[in-house]
């Protein structure tokens, strides 16, 4: 607010001064935090340093009624300011006092408290709130996953809407207690610790803790009848998996697979550097979808990743995310490919592991099977465009770029390189050129053409770019010299290949 210039008297003036100078400039707080591809998605004006949620789901009529507290620091002098949320509101308190609010456009709530907040100093909302996540839709399509004995929230790039108010962006990270009561026989299922369980008149509570920064499309809720497995690695560490009741004859092979978690996640820490969090596991819900999802500490998997077996190689992918995508997280959702990159490159290091398939021959495969004309390469790893950002090239290229690094750096360099970064940047944000900066670093050599030629460039990168950076080399040799890339040439194909790439559906979004 500004006022009119009036010389005030003594005891005014000692009012006045009395009064913070930001509550004069407050402004609104930004309804986007300014990602390039999802410009709505978050919100300026404050971080969030934890979310409280305390929620009550009746699986039988997919009511879920909740309180949130959200603890948050402003970053101006804020005199409003945007949650996402889609669910209805039926009150809010910003400090203890009643605030104004209001639905904006199709997922924003914006809050006006009753006095404007000063730039570094904290502050508290509490949001009250209800409604049935499966019937409200946002730009077409709902996040949230209806099951036959009750709901789950688990997507990317958005899904926090649709059960609890938050600043939805990679961003801003925060710590979660999660705290959900479910009719008396049906458990309910989140990311981190399980750290109580009560019940009372036919309802049972279960409370979970994220005590490490976790983004909001990482944070999971599943209400239904699971089958629940417990053991701890030999750190120490909780391992908590759950199986939904009604996965009929695919609870084998799922089961088979998911409760190799403990072993893969020992293995993934001998190549990434020791394990971000304080719990492990993963859960297999009563779902029609057929991605899977790094939901942080308890990744998501759909029936349908089993359907023809045990599948490992699908829980190595999002038990890598672990480190890359949860613990060290995008800037912006262009630069997807620190994520879904080393995620397929760590299914090709599980495979030169096992035998089935070296990272090497992974790649050159890979070149060959997608001749120069194919769309594929249209698509550039580093910044594939939101409608792109789940495309195969993403995933594939992404990782044949690692292997182009490997190469060129040397496998010294190459495995501290995949040590270090999610070591000294746990928990932090970063992007795909702050990855070339760190590989600089590590290395001594310049790697600006290799990440151009590869995540940048929307074609195929020719005999020359690809000789140099050791991929495909045997195909190249055998090409037909005007080809140049290795089209029409045959490369055997990796005992890995099907395994890996029945995870082609790995992400995605639901109801669209």
């Amino acid at each position: 607010m500004r006022h009119r210039l009036i010389v005030p008297t003594a005891a005014a003036a000692c009012l006045l001064l009395a009064v913070p100078a930001s509550a004069a400039d407050a402004t609104p707080g930004a309804p986007g935090i300014g990602d390039s591809y999802y410009p709505g998605y978050g919100n300026g004006g404050y971080d969030v340093s934890h979310y409280d949620l305390r929620l009550k789901y009746q699986p039988a009529t997919d009511r879920l009624e909740g309180t949130a507290t959200v603890l948050a620091t402003a970053t101006q002098d804020l005199s409003r300011f945007n949650l996402d949320f889609a669910l209805d509101v039926s009150e809010v308190l910003v400090g203890g006092r009643k605030a104004a609010f209001a639905a904006k456009g199709d997922h924003e709530l914006e809050i006006t408290p009753a006095a404007p907040l000063a730039s570094g100093r904290p502050f508290t909302v509490v949001v009250r709130y209800g409604g049935t996540p499966s019937a409200v839709k946002v730009g077409g399509f709902t996040s949230w996953l209806r099951t036959r004995d009750g709901g789950v929230a688990a997507n990317e790039p958005e899904a926090a809407w649709w059960w609890f108010p938050s600043n939805d962006h990679p961003l801003d990270k925060a710590t979660y207690d999660v705290s959900v009561a479910v009719p008396d026989g049906t458990q309910a299922i989140s990311n981190g610790r399980l750290v109580s369980t009560t019940s009372r008149l036919g309802w049972t509570r279960y409370s979970w803790r994220s005590g490490k920064p976790q983004a909001t499309y990482l944070a999971t809720l599943a209400v239904g009848r699971f089958d629940i497995t417990t053991d701890t690695t030999e750190n120490g560490l909780p391992v908590l998996n759950a199986y939904s009741k009604n996965l009929g004859a695919g609870a084998g092979a799922a089961k088979a697979s998911v409760e190799r978690s403990a072993e893969v996640a020992d293995w993934l820490s001998g190549v990434f550097g020791p394990y971000p969090f304080d719990a492990l596991g993963g859960y297999v819900p009563d779902v029609p979808t057929s991605y899977a999802l790094e939901t942080q500490t308890r990744p998501f998997y759909s029936p349908r990743q089993f359907a023809s077996g045990s599948n490992v190689s699908v829980v190595v992918h999002e038990l890598a995310h672990q480190w890359y995508g949860d613990s060290v997280s995008l800037k912006d959702w262009r630069d997807i490919w620190v994520n879904e990159g080393f995620a397929r490159y760590a299914q090709w290091l599980w495979s030169e592991k096992e035998g089935e398939g070296t990272a090497q021959e992974l790649a050159d495969y890979t070149y060959a099977q997608h001749p120069a004309e194919d769309a594929f390469w249209t698509v550039k790893p580093g910044d594939p465009g939101p409608d792109n950002q789940f495309h195969a090239a993403v995933y594939d290229r992404g990782a044949i770029a690692l292997q182009a690094l490997r190469n060129t750096v040397g496998d010294d360099d190459f495995f501290t390189i995949l040590r270090k970064w999610p070591t000294d940047r746990a928990y932090g944000k970063w992007s795909v050129r702050d990855f070339e900066v760190f590989a600089e670093k590590v290395s001594g050599k310049p790697l600006g053409e290799l990440f151009d030629t590869w995540l940048f460039t929307a074609s195929k990168p020719g005999a020359p770019a690809a000789r140099a950076a050791g991929i495909g080399a045997d195909a190249d040799a055998d090409a037909d010299a005007d080809a140049g890339d290795g089209a029409g040439v045959t490369v055997a194909r990796p005992k890995s290949w099907k395994a890996i790439h029945a995870t082609d559906t790995v992400h995605g979004r639901a109801g669209r």
